[in-house]
């Protein structure tokens, strides 16, 4: 007597992926951003209003890096790609306006 059996679950079927895309290029592009963006602020605003030009440009630097890490296409690694453009993006930006806040301060004295 023949038993019909079920077929089993053998696990899911992956495909390759044929040409990965490179996944950090959103992260370094978001800091090139931010950089530009605390240049351009540094230059045009004025010397009391910096700080909070700087505020509202990391929140640009935010959407632009939410904007490009999408654009990728690929859901893994989101996350940690977010952070660390986000985060890289906060450095750049400090490091640019600490300089900034250097040069103002060495002006004032000079």
């Amino acid at each position: 007597m023949h038993v019909a059996r079920s077929v089993g679950h053998n696990g899911g079927v992956t495909l390759p992926e044929l040409a990965p895309r490179r996944t950090y290029g959103a992260v370094i592009a978001t800091w090139v951003v931010a950089a530009v963006l605390a240049v351009v602020v540094g230059a045009l605003a004025p010397t009391e209003a910096r700080a909070e030009w700087m505020a509202v440009a990391m929140g640009l630097a935010f959407i632009v890096a939410f904007a490009l890490n999408l654009a990728t296409g690929r859901s893994q690694g989101f996350v940690p790609r977010m952070a660390a453009s986000v985060l890289g993006a906060l450095v750049v930006m400090g490091l640019i306006g600490a300089g900034l806040g250097l040069a103002t301060l060495v002006g004032a004295a000079v």
